[in-house]
């Protein structure tokens, strides 16, 4: 006798509620299937977090975005996404002085390319050399501002560090500047990263502003997750094991499906999924300081160029999006990277590398919280493949920030790339793509 054939519960079941996962499950529901994102922690965003603290709104991991993600665009479910952009640029410090380097994002043109070379050559010689050298570097960010992504995946893909030198920028721009903009961007202030990745991440800086979502980091997942149907999102769902067409939970039971979305960080995925590619990662720690004046009124990145302490960059955030902090206080953000200094000591060599950076006492500056995460952004060696497998087999895909570029814009291109692997298996009408998937910024 036959058994009856089982009606799935839904049509896809998603591991993770980060933001690969939802973006993902947007792309799903939108071509008409239904699914199911499981997530173990009880809020969704993953690492992109945000504490709530006495009216202040503190990012966990503190990712910058860019104003010129492409994929801030092509996600449904993000059009109402606010963005607050730092002012144009970065402020270096270096000698005791702050120093504005790059414009608002550089034209795709040869005139964009001239007013970027003469703001740079009207620059002191410290931190970026004399005038060559400012010209040099002009003309590298121009030239990768004009280059399609897809003509700079195809370059010789070695240690970022190496590359810069082999384009003929000298040591002292590249450590003035470069390194301190890479670390920023990439989190990698010893500049291991794939020279593509960061061909990419400049890339961005070049073509656009960079930005946070209004109102903390976990703005961006939240929407997502506001946007798909009700009961879409179930918290503090345990996933143990997966195959192709079913999950099994720690305390809810087995669910059935159509096909499998693992969604989670490298690491939870390879715990399901033994055999999958596990990265190195760079650690990164947020101290956030709270005080009754701005200590700098520009709302700007201000980073370190002469690395005199274990803050790569800072900024006063509430300049940057006034919700995020209570009126009458300012928000102070500063990111370590690498592994920080004991506890004991973190916040007092802190305070006095921002006393440096901002030029004032930050001795009665308010320490409001400290987020460590040891496992924050997939390190990118070379040769790194920007656009790993997201189809394992038909009907098990995997999608996050680990299987493209370690970047908010990775992560939501690697989901779109397994929704439309996905839809392709089920022979489910997929939307209309804008460009190549494997050779998308």
């Amino acid at each position: 006798m036959l058994e009856p054939v089982r009606q799935e519960d839904v049509d896809v079941v998603i591991v993770g509620a980060g933001v690969a996962g939802l973006a993902a499950a947007r792309h799903l529901t939108r071509a008409g299937l239904t699914t199911r994102v499981l997530e173990a922690a009880p809020t969704v965003g993953g690492r992109m977090s945000t504490e709530k603290v006495d009216g202040f709104r503190l990012d966990r991991v503190g990712r910058l975005l860019s104003t010129s993600y492409p994929e801030l665009r092509r996600t449904p479910g993000l059009n109402s996404l606010t963005l607050r952009p730092f002012s144009p640029g970065v402020l270096l410090h270096s000698d005791g002085r702050h120093h504005r380097v790059a414009g608002p994002g550089i034209p795709r043109s040869a005139r964009g390319a001239l007013t970027t070379a003469r703001a740079l050559a009207s620059a002191p010689r410290r931190p970026l050399g004399g005038p060559l050298d400012q010209s040099r570097l002009a003309s590298a960010l121009a030239r990768l501002a004009t280059t399609a992504p897809d003509r700079l995946l195809a370059r010789p893909d070695v240690p970022v560090a190496q590359a810069l030198t082999s384009r003929g920028l000298p040591a002292r721009t590249v450590d003035g500047f470069l390194r301190p903009l890479l670390a920023a961007l990439l989190c990698d202030p010893a500049l291991q990263t794939s020279s593509r990745s960061a061909d990419l991440a400049l890339h961005s800086f070049a073509t656009g502003r960079l930005c946070l979502p209004e109102g903390g980091a976990d703005a961006l997942p939240e929407l997502l997750a506001a946007a798909l149907p009700p009961g879409t999102v179930r918290t503090r769902v345990d996933v143990t094991a997966v195959s192709t067409t079913s999950v099994t939970t720690k305390d809810h039971g087995e669910l059935t499906c159509r096909a499998i979305v693992l969604a989670t960080g490298a690491r939870a995925a390879a715990h399901l999924l033994p055999g999958l590619h596990v990265p190195a990662f760079h650690p990164v720690t947020v101290l956030h300081h709270t005080t009754d004046e701005p200590p700098l009124t520009d709302p700007a990145l201000l980073l370190d160029a002469d690395r005199s302490g274990p803050v790569a960059h800072t900024a006063v955030i509430s300049q940057v999006d006034p919700t995020r902090a209570p009126a009458g206080r300012a928000l102070i953000s500063s990111t370590v990277l690498g592994t920080p200094p004991a506890a004991a000591h973190l916040d007092a060599a802190v305070r006095a590398q921002l006393a440096r950076l901002y030029r004032t006492s930050a001795s009665r500056w308010e320490l409001l919280a400290v987020h460590h995460e040891p496992e924050a952004v997939p390190a990118m060696p070379p040769p790194h493949d920007l656009r790993r497998p997201v189809r394992l087999l038909a009907g098990l895909y995997v999608c996050g920030d680990h299987r493209d570029t370690s970047t908010v814009q990775g992560a939501l291109h690697s989901a779109r790339r397994a929704a439309h692997a996905l839809l392709t298996d089920l022979g489910a009408q997929a939307a209309p793509l804008h460009e190549t998937l494997e050779t998308a910024a």
